[in-house]
Order: C-alpha cells, then structure tokens, then sequence
C-alpha cells in the first residue's frame, strides 16, 4: 500500500508514515519482502534440517546458522533437537552442497537430521532470496 494511502487513512502526513517506517526498518522491526509459496519456484524445494549441538550456546549457533547460504529461517526449539531450520535448495545447490560447503564450516555440531518437504500449507519464502551458484 502506498504511504500517501496510509496517511490519509490515519488522517497524518506522508512524511510521518514514511519516518516511521524507515525507524521500524531500522530497528529491525519491519521488513518488507514479497513472500512466495515455495511450490511455485521453479527447480527450487524446502528442505527442513533438525539441528543437535555438542554445547548449549544455542543463540550464537542459530545466529551461525542464520548466515548459511540457502538458510531461510532458525528456530531454537525443544525437544531432541536444539535448533530447526528451513533451507532452499535449487538444482545446483544441493542438498550435498549445502552440508559439505556450508554446515561443515561451523563447529560442535553433534548431528542433523532433514526432513524434505514434499508439500507445504501456509509457507511462504522471501520472493528476494536468490541462490548464486
């Protein structure tokens, strides 16, 4: 929606729409981004990677992790995994790639475990996320 639509629905200026958007993006608040549904990206899929740590410092970890090529979310989770993450995988950046140029770069990885999403309800991935190769 236009910020000049925005204003004039809460009877204020353009420019304090557009401040306080630019604050919230900022501080990372906001983000504005197209979200697509997974399956209709051509020659791309999801794959969803169970994470287990041989320490505890899982925020600094899913923060590793967050910074991944193809990494589109990290969740610290409970249960026998301590970190979820969901990646996008093309046709050539593989699953193979993935774990042998990416995850063996981070250290205390005890184990991982994926699970390959063959249809997803109500995911939706950054349209922005692109893959070079």
């Amino acid at each position: 929606m236009p910020f000049k639509k925005i204003a004039d629905s809460l009877a204020i200026s353009e420019g304090t729409v557009r401040a306080r958007v630019k604050k919230l993006k900022t501080e990372g608040v906001l983000d504005i981004t197209a979200l697509v549904d997974p399956d209709a990206l051509p020659d791309q899929h999801i794959v969803m990677v169970g994470v287990r740590l041989k320490d505890m410092n899982l925020v600094k970890k899913g923060e590793e992790f967050s910074k991944l090529r193809g990494v589109i979310s990290v969740c610290v989770v409970t249960g026998r995994f301590d970190l979820i993450l969901t990646v996008l995988l093309t046709k050539k950046f593989t699953m193979l790639r993935f774990y042998t140029e990416q995850v063996s770069s981070l250290e205390n990885v005890r184990a991982v475990e994926t699970f390959v999403v063959y249809k997803s309800f109500n995911l939706k991935v950054p349209l922005t996320l692109q893959l070079a190769d």
